[in-house]
């Protein structure tokens, strides 16, 4: 669970960037939050997040 929080934040910040700097635009921006919003209800969902987690792992192991 920690894992998830920091990295919603992490990309959150990143987002938030993006956005204040014109290199994303609101609309398209709201479309892939949406997207994954929807993508987290279907069954790829825990595919997803065991590669998060296996790749947060490793970072960590470096």
């Amino acid at each position: 669970m920690a894992v998830s929080i920091s990295l919603v934040l992490l990309l959150g910040i990143i987002v938030f960037v993006l956005v204040r700097t014109g290199y994303q635009q609101i609309m398209p921006g709201i479309a892939v939050c949406l997207f994954g919003f929807f993508l987290a209800s279907t069954g790829i969902a825990p595919t997803i997040n065991n590669t998060a987690s296996s790749l947060t792992g490793w970072i960590s192991s470096l």
